[in-house]
């Protein structure tokens, strides 16, 4: 398990950050997911250090909200304990990394809204398939959408109400 050089060096000098947000190729890190904080959000320990990673192109119900143990606990069952490869696409606001995960060949991010555990996060979706993603869980009533409509409010109006 292991990254780049340059991905090495930056984290090991705590510059992650200053790293462009879209690299030619990608930087990609790769270790064990030892951490799982809630639908959207791993730790990865990549040569010995925790990197917080941020799912890209989707958001799941927070802590406290309808479905957010549920989420928190399928992206577990995806991932948790388990070797991951990140595709990196970006540092957020928050200095997590946002990158696309990959967990035995199957990509995470896409599979926690194709079972209804998670929102296609249409304000950073950078591809059409996760939200048709989205409109096959509905249309399925997968997941999250088996909830009432009153119990089902999108992650990003939650957190801007509270």
């Amino acid at each position: 398990m292991g990254c780049s050089l340059p991905v090495a060096l930056a984290l090991g000098f705590g510059l992650f950050a200053a790293l462009p947000a879209v690299a030619d190729p990608p930087v990609v890190l790769e270790g064990r997911v030892v951490g799982i904080a809630d639908g959207d959000t791993l730790t990865l320990l990549v040569d010995e250090r925790p990197v917080r990673i941020r799912l890209a192109q989707i958001d799941a119900p927070e802590r406290g909200q309808p479905y957010g143990r549920r989420a928190k606990t399928a992206l577990s069952e995806y991932a948790f304990g388990k070797v991951a490869r990140v595709e990196v696409v970006d540092i957020d606001a928050y200095g997590r990394t946002v990158g696309e995960v990959y967990v035995d060949g199957v990509h995470v991010n896409f599979e926690m809204v194709r079972q209804g555990h998670a929102w296609a996060y249409t304000r950073y979706a950078r591809s059409v398939e996760v939200i048709d993603l989205e409109d096959e869980a509905r249309s399925a009533q997968r997941g999250l959408w088996r909830l009432s409509e009153s119990q089902r409010e999108a992650p990003w109006i939650w957190r801007h109400r509270k």
